[in-house]
């Protein structure tokens, strides 16, 4: 009775047993969806059936943690070390000097933080400019806003617009409610109550508003805690800051490594042939894009995104290298001579795959000819072609016969 033919499989859970304990005290386990072929193994119950007595690790891939140790393998830099009082970092979030570049420059964005995890998009941005922190506990603050529901757009910008609040008194994070109310004199379990309520969605008791009211809270606050539907935890706000900080600081002082790690981990448009050829064919590029803004698919609007980023690059000073077969890496850049060689798998065509397949071909030692990188490397007619025209194969004859006429 009750068994269970198939399973969900959670990408990143992890059951962590006890000492000395075995999994099947606990549960029965099997493979994933009834599924004999595969490798994994879940357990048969979900984990709410067991987690009396089992902890659970929900183990989750996240760029940030990889891009910031990809900076560190870079520039030699521990980002614990990272100071977090740095006013050249905070005056990306104020305007652009610290990038050496002006916003007409950079197509009229009037900030440094492009491609700063968390404040990176036009949405954070325009909280950023709307909120116009001063000091990194206002980063956190805009951090919590942006992950919440109903508590930025039509709350808290409306406050902050009317007067009634500033990014320093508006309700930012769900710690900010209990914090507040126990300082306006407000029972500390209540205090707690009104928050777990409020963070949830469900709003404020009659009751409660009585007691807030009699406490002194102002109207505003009131409205502010009903109209919320989902707060998010100070402690993570703090967490993705301090990572998005570390990140936006190299991108101040280590440029050329902050834009290797970006475009290696985050650009998931970037395209050789648009983007590494000049700044004068990128902005060709750039306008084609504009013009069509509303009607781009998901991937040109991906690619959209990223010409931002390398308009941005360009601006500052620095410049691609062409790829080199025998050195690129599969899916890094890498910074050589001063300059970025882009990633292979950057190439219209060129998946991960076939990226790994041409550098590990390439470590046997020169192609001869077209003919001979097409059998070593199993890539495309068409990627062939087109790194041909991009001039990537140099001077590769078509195949390795040679003319009988060439010795005549």
């Amino acid at each position: 009775m009750g068994v269970r033919r198939s399973t969900g499989q959670h990408p990143g859970g992890i059951v962590v047993l006890p000492h000395g304990e075995e999994i099947h005290s606990f549960t029965p386990v099997q493979h994933p969806a009834n599924d004999m072929t595969t490798a994994t193994i879940t357990t048969h119950f979900d984990y709410h059936s067991i987690d009396h007595n089992l902890l659970k690790l929900d183990i989750l891939g996240h760029d940030d943690p990889t891009m910031i140790r990809m900076l560190q393998d870079l520039t030699g830099i521990d980002p614990t070390t990272i100071p977090l009082d740095e006013e050249s970092v905070m005056s990306l979030f104020k305007n652009t000097s610290a990038l050496g570049v002006t916003p007409e420059e950079i197509n009229g964005i009037p900030l440094g933080c492009l491609g700063i995890p968390e404040f990176g998009t036009e949405f954070a941005m325009q909280m950023v400019i709307d909120a116009k922190p001063q000091e990194f506990s206002d980063l956190i603050r805009i951090s919590g806003l942006s992950h919440g529901t109903d508590v930025w757009l039509g709350n808290a910008q409306t406050l902050i617009e009317e007067g009634k609040a500033t990014i320093s008194t508006a309700i930012c994070t769900r710690d900010d409610i209990m914090i507040y109310l126990i300082q306006m004199g407000l029972d500390s379990e209540l205090s707690f109550t009104i928050m777990e309520s409020v963070r949830k969605g469900k709003g404020l008791k009659p009751e409660w508003e009585e007691e807030m009211l009699s406490h002194g809270v102002p109207d505003w606050y009131i409205w502010s805690c009903k109209k919320i539907k989902y707060m998010f935890p100070k402690a993570h706000a703090a967490a993705y800051v301090m990572m998005a900080w570390r990140i936006a600081y190299c991108k101040v002082f280590y440029p050329l490594a902050y834009y290797a790690a970006y475009f290696s981990i985050r650009a998931t448009g970037f395209n050789y042939e648009i983007m590494c050829q000049g700044k004068e064919r990128l902005a060709y590029f750039q306008k084609d894009y504009e013009r069509r803004k509303d009607s781009l698919s998901k991937k040109e609007q991906d690619v959209y995104r990223d010409m931002k980023i390398v308009q941005e690059m360009y601006a500052r000073g620095f410049e691609f290298t062409p790829i080199d077969i025998y050195r690129a890496k599969p899916d890094r850049f890498q910074i050589i001579d001063g300059k970025l060689m882009p990633a292979l798998n950057t190439i219209d065509g060129m998946g991960d795959n076939a990226a790994i397949a041409v550098a590990e071909a390439a470590k046997d030692g020169k192609f001869l000819s077209k003919d001979d990188f097409r059998q070593r490397t199993k890539a495309t007619k068409t990627v062939i072609d087109l790194m041909a025209d991009l001039g990537l194969l140099e001077d590769m004859p078509e195949s390795n016969q040679l003319s009988l006429f060439d010795f005549a």
